[in-house]
Protein backbone atom coordinates (compact mmCIF):
# COMPACT_ATOMS: atom_id res chain seq x y z
CA UNK A 1 0.00 0.00 0.00
CA UNK A 2 1.18 3.52 -0.73
CA UNK A 3 -1.65 5.63 0.67
CA UNK A 4 -1.41 7.99 -2.33
CA UNK A 5 1.70 9.70 -1.02
CA UNK A 6 0.27 10.16 2.45
CA UNK A 7 -3.16 11.44 1.43
CA UNK A 8 -4.70 8.23 2.80
CA UNK A 9 -2.19 6.88 5.33
CA UNK A 10 -2.09 3.14 5.85
CA UNK A 11 -2.35 1.80 9.40
CA UNK A 12 0.95 2.43 11.16
CA UNK A 13 2.25 4.70 8.39
CA UNK A 14 4.87 7.41 8.76
CA UNK A 15 4.05 10.14 6.24
CA UNK A 16 7.18 11.83 4.88
CA UNK A 17 7.66 15.11 3.05
CA UNK A 18 11.03 15.44 1.31
CA UNK A 19 11.71 19.06 0.37
CA UNK A 20 13.81 19.54 -2.78
CA UNK A 21 14.77 22.95 -1.39
CA UNK A 22 16.27 25.44 -3.80
CA UNK A 23 19.93 26.37 -3.33
CA UNK A 24 20.15 29.50 -1.15
CA UNK A 25 22.64 32.27 -1.92
CA UNK A 26 24.25 33.30 1.37
CA UNK A 27 26.84 36.07 1.15
CA UNK A 28 26.12 38.08 4.30
CA UNK A 29 24.90 37.20 7.82
CA UNK A 30 21.37 38.52 7.27
CA UNK A 31 20.85 36.02 4.47
CA UNK A 32 20.96 33.19 7.01
CA UNK A 33 17.89 34.47 8.85
CA UNK A 34 16.17 35.22 5.55
CA UNK A 35 16.70 31.62 4.48
CA UNK A 36 15.61 30.27 7.87
CA UNK A 37 12.36 32.24 7.57
CA UNK A 38 11.75 30.78 4.11
CA UNK A 39 12.33 27.24 5.38
CA UNK A 40 10.07 27.89 8.37
CA UNK A 41 7.34 29.07 6.00
CA UNK A 42 7.76 25.83 4.06
CA UNK A 43 7.33 23.83 7.27
CA UNK A 44 4.06 25.56 8.07
CA UNK A 45 2.84 25.50 4.47
CA UNK A 46 3.58 21.82 3.93
CA UNK A 47 1.67 20.83 7.06
CA UNK A 48 -1.30 22.96 6.01
CA UNK A 49 -1.24 21.42 2.55
CA UNK A 50 -0.93 17.84 3.82
CA UNK A 51 -2.33 17.59 7.36
CA UNK A 52 -1.35 13.90 7.59
CA UNK A 53 2.34 14.85 7.28
CA UNK A 54 4.50 13.48 10.12
CA UNK A 55 8.08 14.41 9.17
CA UNK A 56 9.47 17.03 6.79
CA UNK A 57 13.08 16.55 5.62
CA UNK A 58 15.21 19.41 4.26
CA UNK A 59 18.46 18.74 2.37
CA UNK A 60 22.04 19.39 3.30
CA UNK A 61 23.12 23.03 2.74
CA UNK A 62 19.52 24.25 2.58
CA UNK A 63 20.29 26.86 5.26
CA UNK A 64 23.91 27.83 4.57
CA UNK A 65 24.18 27.42 0.81
CA UNK A 66 26.75 25.81 -1.46
CA UNK A 67 29.30 28.59 -2.00
CA UNK A 68 32.70 27.29 -0.82
CA UNK A 69 33.94 30.88 -0.43
CA UNK A 70 31.51 31.30 2.46
CA UNK A 71 32.02 28.03 4.26
CA UNK A 72 34.88 29.06 6.53
CA UNK A 73 33.62 32.60 7.12
CA UNK A 74 32.73 32.58 10.79
CA UNK A 75 30.03 35.20 10.24
CA UNK A 76 28.22 32.88 7.80
CA UNK A 77 28.14 29.84 10.10
CA UNK A 78 25.43 28.99 12.62
CA UNK A 79 25.17 27.51 16.11
CA UNK A 80 22.91 24.76 17.38
CA UNK A 81 21.45 27.22 19.90
CA UNK A 82 21.45 30.16 17.47
CA UNK A 83 18.46 32.18 16.24
CA UNK A 84 18.15 30.43 12.88
CA UNK A 85 17.75 26.99 14.46
CA UNK A 86 15.43 28.42 17.12
CA UNK A 87 13.20 29.72 14.33
CA UNK A 88 13.04 26.32 12.63
CA UNK A 89 12.30 24.55 15.90
CA UNK A 90 9.50 27.02 16.61
CA UNK A 91 8.02 26.39 13.17
CA UNK A 92 7.84 22.65 13.88
CA UNK A 93 6.10 23.31 17.20
CA UNK A 94 3.66 25.76 15.61
CA UNK A 95 2.81 23.40 12.75
CA UNK A 96 2.81 20.26 14.87
CA UNK A 97 5.19 18.37 12.60
CA UNK A 98 8.63 16.79 12.90
CA UNK A 99 11.50 18.31 10.90
CA UNK A 100 15.02 17.41 9.78
CA UNK A 101 17.38 20.34 9.15
CA UNK A 102 20.96 21.00 8.03
CA UNK A 103 23.45 23.44 9.54
CA UNK A 104 27.06 24.33 8.89
CA UNK A 105 28.04 24.58 12.52
CA UNK A 106 30.60 26.92 14.05
CA UNK A 107 33.46 25.09 15.80
CA UNK A 108 35.57 27.26 18.09
CA UNK A 109 38.31 24.62 18.23
CA UNK A 110 38.79 23.91 14.53
CA UNK A 111 37.13 23.57 11.15
CA UNK A 112 33.30 23.77 11.16
CA UNK A 113 31.07 20.74 11.35
CA UNK A 114 28.50 19.76 8.76
CA UNK A 115 25.66 18.88 11.10
CA UNK A 116 22.02 17.86 11.06
CA UNK A 117 19.20 17.68 13.56
CA UNK A 118 15.82 16.00 13.86
CA UNK A 119 13.22 18.05 15.73
CA UNK A 120 9.94 16.70 17.09
CA UNK A 121 6.48 18.26 16.79
CA UNK A 122 6.99 20.14 20.05
CA UNK A 123 10.16 21.81 18.73
CA UNK A 124 12.58 19.68 20.78
CA UNK A 125 15.82 18.38 19.26
CA UNK A 126 15.63 14.59 19.33
CA UNK A 127 18.72 13.78 17.26
CA UNK A 128 21.95 15.70 16.64
CA UNK A 129 24.50 14.38 14.17
CA UNK A 130 27.77 15.58 12.69
CA UNK A 131 28.69 14.27 9.24
CA UNK A 132 31.22 11.48 9.68
CA UNK A 133 32.65 11.52 6.15
CA UNK A 134 32.99 14.96 4.54
CA UNK A 135 33.16 14.83 0.75
CA UNK A 136 36.92 15.08 0.46
CA UNK A 137 38.82 16.75 -1.07
CA UNK A 138 36.06 19.25 -1.87
CA UNK A 139 34.67 19.87 1.62
CA UNK A 140 36.64 21.38 4.52
CA UNK A 141 34.49 20.10 7.41
CA UNK A 142 35.80 18.59 10.61
CA UNK A 143 34.89 14.88 10.57
CA UNK A 144 32.04 14.07 12.90
CA UNK A 145 32.68 12.91 16.45
CA UNK A 146 29.19 11.88 17.62
CA UNK A 147 28.91 8.48 15.98
CA UNK A 148 25.60 7.61 14.31
CA UNK A 149 22.80 8.38 16.78
CA UNK A 150 19.28 6.99 16.54
CA UNK A 151 16.06 8.40 17.99
CA UNK A 152 12.44 7.35 18.37
CA UNK A 153 10.19 9.03 15.81
CA UNK A 154 6.52 9.04 14.79
CA UNK A 155 4.54 5.89 13.98
CA UNK A 156 6.96 3.49 15.65
CA UNK A 157 9.90 4.68 13.61
CA UNK A 158 13.48 4.61 14.79
CA UNK A 159 15.20 7.40 12.87
CA UNK A 160 18.82 7.93 11.87
CA UNK A 161 20.36 10.68 9.77
CA UNK A 162 23.31 10.30 7.40
CA UNK A 163 24.55 13.21 5.31
CA UNK A 164 25.35 13.00 1.60
CA UNK A 165 28.73 11.26 1.14
CA UNK A 166 28.07 9.24 4.31
CA UNK A 167 25.58 7.27 2.24
CA UNK A 168 28.28 6.19 -0.22
CA UNK A 169 30.02 4.18 2.50
CA UNK A 170 27.88 1.13 3.35
CA UNK A 171 29.31 1.02 6.86
CA UNK A 172 27.48 4.22 7.87
CA UNK A 173 23.98 2.99 7.03
CA UNK A 174 24.86 -0.38 8.53
CA UNK A 175 25.83 1.34 11.79
CA UNK A 176 22.51 3.19 11.82
CA UNK A 177 20.61 -0.06 11.34
CA UNK A 178 22.78 -1.92 13.86
CA UNK A 179 21.74 0.68 16.41
CA UNK A 180 18.08 0.05 15.61
CA UNK A 181 17.13 2.55 12.90
CA UNK A 182 14.30 1.29 10.68
CA UNK A 183 14.06 4.56 8.69
CA UNK A 184 17.36 6.08 7.53
CA UNK A 185 17.21 9.69 6.34
CA UNK A 186 19.86 10.96 3.93
CA UNK A 187 20.23 14.64 3.12
CA UNK A 188 22.51 15.92 0.37
CA UNK A 189 23.59 18.72 -1.92
CA UNK A 190 24.69 16.55 -4.84
CA UNK A 191 24.81 17.79 -8.41
CA UNK A 192 23.87 15.75 -11.49
CA UNK A 193 27.20 13.91 -12.02
CA UNK A 194 26.42 11.94 -8.85
CA UNK A 195 22.83 11.05 -9.82
CA UNK A 196 23.40 7.39 -10.68
CA UNK A 197 25.48 6.74 -7.57
CA UNK A 198 22.82 8.51 -5.49
CA UNK A 199 20.10 6.22 -6.79
CA UNK A 200 21.86 2.91 -6.37
CA UNK A 201 23.24 3.66 -2.91
CA UNK A 202 19.83 4.74 -1.63
CA UNK A 203 18.51 1.39 -2.81
CA UNK A 204 21.38 -0.76 -1.55
CA UNK A 205 21.46 0.94 1.85
CA UNK A 206 17.82 -0.06 2.22
CA UNK A 207 18.27 -3.67 1.11
CA UNK A 208 21.52 -4.33 2.95
CA UNK A 209 19.88 -3.31 6.21
CA UNK A 210 16.18 -4.10 5.74
CA UNK A 211 15.47 -0.43 6.43
CA UNK A 212 13.47 2.22 4.66
CA UNK A 213 15.64 4.96 3.21
CA UNK A 214 14.28 8.48 2.64
CA UNK A 215 16.70 10.77 0.85
CA UNK A 216 16.61 14.30 -0.59
CA UNK A 217 18.99 16.71 -2.35
CA UNK A 218 18.98 20.43 -2.92
CA UNK A 219 17.56 21.46 -6.28
CA UNK A 220 18.31 24.23 -8.74
CA UNK A 221 21.35 26.38 -9.58
CA UNK A 222 23.90 27.93 -7.26
CA UNK A 223 25.49 31.33 -7.94
CA UNK A 224 27.67 29.80 -10.68
CA UNK A 225 24.77 28.19 -12.54
CA UNK A 226 25.66 24.63 -11.50
CA UNK A 227 22.46 22.73 -10.69
CA UNK A 228 21.87 20.48 -7.72
CA UNK A 229 19.81 17.47 -8.69
CA UNK A 230 16.90 17.39 -6.26
CA UNK A 231 15.48 13.91 -6.83
CA UNK A 232 14.03 12.89 -3.51
CA UNK A 233 13.80 9.10 -3.11
CA UNK A 234 12.04 6.74 -0.76
CA UNK A 235 13.06 3.07 -0.89
CA UNK A 236 11.39 0.00 0.58
CA UNK A 237 13.27 -2.54 2.68
CA UNK A 238 13.99 -4.65 -0.42
CA UNK A 239 15.43 -1.65 -2.28
CA UNK A 240 12.34 -1.03 -4.40
CA UNK A 241 11.81 2.67 -5.13
CA UNK A 242 8.48 3.73 -3.61
CA UNK A 243 8.68 7.42 -4.58
CA UNK A 244 11.09 9.44 -6.69
CA UNK A 245 11.27 13.16 -7.31
CA UNK A 246 12.92 15.28 -9.97
CA UNK A 247 15.05 18.40 -10.28
CA UNK A 248 12.25 20.88 -9.59
CA UNK A 249 13.28 23.36 -6.83
CA UNK A 250 11.12 23.49 -3.69
CA UNK A 251 8.93 20.57 -4.72
CA UNK A 252 7.82 18.54 -1.69
CA UNK A 253 7.81 14.84 -2.53
CA UNK A 254 5.50 12.92 -0.21
CA UNK A 255 5.36 9.22 0.59
CA UNK A 256 4.45 6.87 3.35
CA UNK A 257 6.45 4.08 4.96
CA UNK A 258 5.30 1.62 7.62
CA UNK A 259 8.14 1.15 10.12
CA UNK A 260 6.58 -2.01 11.54
CA UNK A 261 7.11 -3.68 8.14
CA UNK A 262 10.86 -3.15 8.46
CA UNK A 263 10.75 -4.57 11.97
CA UNK A 264 8.79 -7.57 10.71
CA UNK A 265 11.27 -8.25 7.90
CA UNK A 266 14.20 -8.15 10.30
CA UNK A 267 12.53 -10.67 12.56
CA UNK A 268 10.81 -12.90 10.03
CA UNK A 269 12.95 -13.09 6.90
CA UNK A 270 15.13 -16.14 6.36
CA UNK A 271 16.72 -15.61 2.95
CA UNK A 272 18.51 -12.23 2.67
CA UNK A 273 18.17 -11.19 6.31
CA UNK A 274 21.48 -9.50 5.65
CA UNK A 275 22.03 -7.52 8.82
CA UNK A 276 21.43 -10.55 11.05
CA UNK A 277 23.39 -12.94 8.89
CA UNK A 278 26.48 -10.71 8.88
CA UNK A 279 27.12 -11.71 12.49
CA UNK A 280 25.78 -15.28 12.27
CA UNK A 281 27.56 -16.75 9.27
CA UNK A 282 26.45 -20.20 8.13
CA UNK A 283 24.00 -20.85 10.93
CA UNK A 284 22.61 -23.86 9.05
CA UNK A 285 25.90 -25.66 9.63
CA UNK A 286 27.10 -23.96 12.83
CA UNK A 287 24.84 -23.55 15.87
CA UNK A 288 24.05 -19.83 16.12
CA UNK A 289 26.36 -19.17 13.18
CA UNK A 290 30.03 -18.24 13.17
CA UNK A 291 30.53 -15.11 15.28
CA UNK A 292 34.16 -14.27 14.43
CA UNK A 293 35.21 -11.29 12.30
CA UNK A 294 36.84 -12.48 9.06
CA UNK A 295 37.17 -8.94 7.68
CA UNK A 296 40.66 -7.54 8.03
CA UNK A 297 39.54 -3.99 7.23
CA UNK A 298 37.28 -4.03 10.30
CA UNK A 299 40.03 -5.38 12.49
CA UNK A 300 42.52 -2.83 11.19
CA UNK A 301 40.09 0.09 11.66
CA UNK A 302 39.62 -0.85 15.31
CA UNK A 303 43.38 -1.20 15.75
CA UNK A 304 44.02 2.17 14.08
CA UNK A 305 46.10 0.47 11.38
CA UNK A 306 43.80 0.71 8.34
CA UNK A 307 46.04 0.70 5.28
CA UNK A 308 45.27 -0.12 1.66
CA UNK A 309 47.61 -2.23 -0.49
CA UNK A 310 47.94 0.84 -2.77
CA UNK A 311 48.09 3.39 0.05
CA UNK A 312 51.40 4.95 -1.03
CA UNK A 313 50.06 5.57 -4.56
CA UNK A 314 46.94 7.52 -3.58
CA UNK A 315 47.13 10.99 -5.13
CA UNK A 316 44.70 13.06 -3.06
CA UNK A 317 45.31 12.79 0.68
CA UNK A 318 44.46 16.35 1.75
CA UNK A 319 42.56 19.33 0.36
CA UNK A 320 45.46 21.01 -1.41
CA UNK A 321 44.37 19.90 -4.87
CA UNK A 322 40.94 21.47 -4.32
CA UNK A 323 42.40 24.77 -3.12
CA UNK A 324 42.03 24.34 0.62
CA UNK A 325 45.68 24.07 1.58
CA UNK A 326 47.05 21.82 4.34
CA UNK A 327 44.66 20.92 7.18
CA UNK A 328 46.02 23.50 9.63
CA UNK A 329 45.18 26.27 7.14
CA UNK A 330 41.65 25.00 6.73
CA UNK A 331 41.03 25.50 10.43
CA UNK A 332 42.17 29.09 10.41
CA UNK A 333 41.41 30.69 7.06
CA UNK A 334 38.82 31.01 4.34
CA UNK A 335 39.17 29.24 1.04
CA UNK A 336 41.52 31.18 -1.23
CA UNK A 337 39.62 33.23 -3.80
CA UNK A 338 41.69 31.78 -6.63
CA UNK A 339 40.95 28.19 -5.67
CA UNK A 340 39.40 26.04 -8.39
CA UNK A 341 35.77 25.03 -8.05
CA UNK A 342 34.55 21.52 -8.48
CA UNK A 343 31.08 19.96 -8.58
CA UNK A 344 29.27 21.08 -5.44
CA UNK A 345 27.62 18.96 -2.84
CA UNK A 346 28.53 15.84 -1.02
Amino acid sequence: MTGLGGLNPSPGALVLGLVQARVPVVTEPGHLMDTARRLADQVRGAKRGLPTLDLLVFPEYSLNGLDPDSWLDDALLVDLDGPEIALLRAACAEAGVWGCFSLMERNPDGAPWNSGIIVDDAGEVKLYYRKLHPWVPMEPWQPGDLGVPVCDGPAGSRLALVICHDGMLPEVAREAAYRGANVILRTAGYTYPIQHSWRITNQTNAFHNLAYTASVCLAGPDATGIWSQGEAMVCDVDGTVLAQGDGFPDRVVTAEVVPARADEARRGWGVENNIYQLGHRGYVAVPGGARDCPYTYMQDLVAGSYRLPWEDEVVHTDGTGAGWGPPEQVRATRRPAEAPRGPSGG
